[in-house]
């Protein structure tokens, strides 16, 4: 096999796997799952906003759930761990199924894209953007864009903290596409300079000479004589 058939089946299989889990535990307050290979087998972490959903009485849910993944999507040896979404707003994936369930219910697709917008700003994201696709006022299809804050597109920063997620609801003029990106606030930008205050440079300034302090104490005759007895 290829390089590059290999990376599309292990996109494939991952693809497969969230929207099994996504079915699976829509209850749970499913938030998206991370797989990473190992030497010992597969770590895969399942995030939900109810982990004892998915877990079960005596983790009878979770070991049903690796004996499905190993046999039915041929993972070898997974071992799952679950972990609570501490700010659900700040989650892409939660976000999604939000703004599809509100479609779902017959809400207007400005007004669900601009309260979920709102949610995730309030919770402190730095930038969010949802993108709601589909036949939404024509029978042509069409995209419309709900935007605030800072949201880049390339980059290291998009690559490393931006969250996204995509979910498709089916309704009556056909099918509608939910796309979530948001930045989280712990998220760091290289074109953001600090400049430090006088104390953080008054304290630099005492770490450095208790240090010179100490080098020079260290290199007193009486210290290199305290060492070599030392050593004999």
């Amino acid at each position: 096999m290829s390089v590059v058939k290999h990376f599309v089946t292990e996109a494939v299989k991952k693809t497969e796997i969230d929207e099994f889990l996504k079915n699976e535990f829509e209850k749970a307050g499913y938030g998206g799952v991370d797989i990473t290979k190992t030497p010992l087998g597969t770590h895969i972490v399942v995030y939900a906003m109810r982990p004892g959903l998915i877990i079960g009485r005596g983790g009878e849910t979770i070991k049903e759930l690796a004996t499905i993944l190993e046999q039915k999507f041929q993972l070898p040896n997974p071992q799952i761990s679950v972990a609570e979404i501490e700010v659900p707003e700040l989650n892409a994936y939660v976000i999604a199924s939000r703004v599809a369930s509100a479609l779902k219910r017959g809400v207007h697709f400005r007004r669900a894209g601009f309260w979920a917008l709102q949610q995730v700003m309030e919770a402190g994201a730095l930038g969010a953007e949802i993108i709601i696709s589909g036949k939404l006022r024509t029978e042509r299809a069409r995209y419309e864009k709900f935007r605030d804050g800072y949201i880049p597109k390339s980059g290291e920063p998009a690559l490393k903290y931006l969250h996204k997620a995509e979910l498709h609801v089916q309704l009556k003029p056909g099918i509608y596409g939910v796309k979530v990106r948001i930045m989280p606030p712990e998220a760091i930008f290289p074109d953001q300079v600090q400049i430090p205050t006088e104390t953080q440079l008054e304290k630099a300034e005492t770490v450095a000479k208790a240090e010179a302090k100490v080098t020079e104490a260290a290199e007193t005759p009486e210290a290199l004589k305290e060492d070599e007895e030392a050593k004999q």
